[in-house]
């Protein structure tokens, strides 16, 4: 199961896995194990990894919780609106 978001932070770092691999110092294979999600590192070389890569710790991970869609997001936002011009209406009166 892959936890970590190592391939996308990578990525977006312009590291590579060799440069990585000497950054931390772990072998190649250890690197693609740990890629892959066929590997998870020890608590210290999570440790060593987010220091490497200047990224927090919980950056490191794939977020379990499910994620809302676009879609739901706008809505929430849109209920939230309407609960506050409910507020203020009543507020309003009250003044």
């Amino acid at each position: 199961m892959k936890i970590l978001r190592l391939k996308e932070i990578l990525k977006e770092k312009g590291i590579t896995g060799k440069e990585f691999a000497l950054m931390v110092n772990v072998t190649e294979a250890s690197v693609s194990n740990l890629v892959k999600g066929d590997s998870i590192p020890r608590k210290q070389l999570l440790i060593d990894i987010a220091a490497a890569l200047d990224v927090d710790l919980k950056d490191l991970f794939i977020s379990t919780k499910p994620q809302k869609n676009p879609k739901e997001i706008i809505q929430t936002i849109k209920n939230s609106i309407e609960d506050l011009e409910a507020l203020y209406e009543t507020i309003d009166k009250r003044s």
